[in-house]
């Protein structure tokens, strides 16, 4: 909602600007009564998407922890809008959930969208080695990434966190992800003009507001703001674009996972709010890939309305 709120906004500027001298009778009869305005934000919407869809088309994408959440929701709305050409390279552990996923799009939009399974551990740098190479050649010439894979265990604090859980966060959210990036940006950097696509690199707020019992949390997502924010100055000769999203809080498995399964806990999270969800943060990550190529949707964050900070949170009373 978000996303669409911003992006109706600057391309409705746009349409009034092009339609004075071209079009006056259109432009009056969208502010003439609701309904017509309603045709008109229809208009804008649609006009919206096929610019997004034909810039997308014919991309290919790599999405990491598409199992389920945010990863999952990408993946689809790549799908759906630019259900053309596209190839979407589709990783997680899961790799039954990914199939599935691969069939739900199929259903959706049909064959035109080439969608490949790949069962990937970020946490395994041996994995990420193999990948490209691993890859049949027409899914190899990839043009974006989008850095999704990411895990929180427990509530922990020092002295008292397990060595395993802060192993396993830091080498999925900040070493897979560096990992994963260096796999592909030599694709990237042999396009002329020094390197052509874009990296997508999912955060969080907490890498920017620490909170107790999720220090290790808080600390790999500040490494990954700060690996993206220097990677970007590294590429500022290139046309590879460096884009980070950060969102608050999100209703996906995240709370099941910090919680070990513990369904109870992980739904108590969520009790009283009205989180968003992995479609929400999904739009903004394909509205990021859609600009034209010289529009860098650099750092953004995402808030329900709900939410401040990581801690400020207001919840409906029972």
């Amino acid at each position: 909602m978000y996303c669409f709120r911003f992006y109706s906004r600057a391309i409705g500027n746009f349409a009034l600007f092009t339609s004075r001298p071209f079009a006056p009778s259109l432009t009056s009869t969208f502010r003439s009564s609701p309904i017509a305005e309603l045709a008109k934000q229809s208009y804008i919407k649609r006009t919206m998407a096929t610019a997004m869809g034909k810039r997308l088309e014919g991309k290919t994408i790599v999405i990491t922890g598409a199992s389920s959440g945010i990863g999952k929701s990408t993946a689809k709305e790549f799908a759906r809008t630019s259900p053309k050409n596209l190839k979407l390279i589709v990783t997680a552990r899961r790799i039954d959930s990914l199939k599935q996923l691969a069939q739900e799009i199929k259903e959706e939009v049909g064959d035109s969208v080439k969608v490949f399974p790949v069962q990937l551990d970020v946490s395994n740098p041996e994995q990420i080695n193999n990948f490209v190479p691993s890859l049949p050649a027409e899914f190899r010439e990839i043009d974006i990434l989008v850095n999704n894979a990411g895990l929180v265990k427990g509530v922990a604090k020092a002295p008292e966190i397990d060595p395993k859980d802060i192993d396993i966060m830091f080498s999925t959210n900040v070493t897979g992800l560096i990992n994963m990036t260096q796999a592909i940006l030599p694709i990237f950097k042999k396009r002329d003009g020094g390197g052509r696509g874009d990296i997508i690199n999912i955060g969080s707020v907490a890498g920017r507001v620490s909170y107790p019992g999720g220090s290790i949390y808080c600390a790999s997502k500040a490494a990954v703001r700060s690996f993206t924010d220097a990677l970007r100055k590294e590429l500022i000769a290139t046309r590879i674009r460096v884009i980070e999203i950060d969102p608050g809080q999100v209703e996906t498995e995240f709370s099941l996972v910090r919680f070990y399964g513990d369904k109870a806990k992980a739904d108590a999270v969520y009790a009283g709010c009205e989180p968003l969800t992995g479609d929400d943060i999904a739009e903004i990550v394909v509205f990021a890939a859609g600009r034209r190529e010289n529009v860098v949707i650099a750092d953004t964050l995402i808030f329900p309305q709900h939410q401040g900070s990581p801690t400020d949170l207001y919840k409906k009373s029972p």
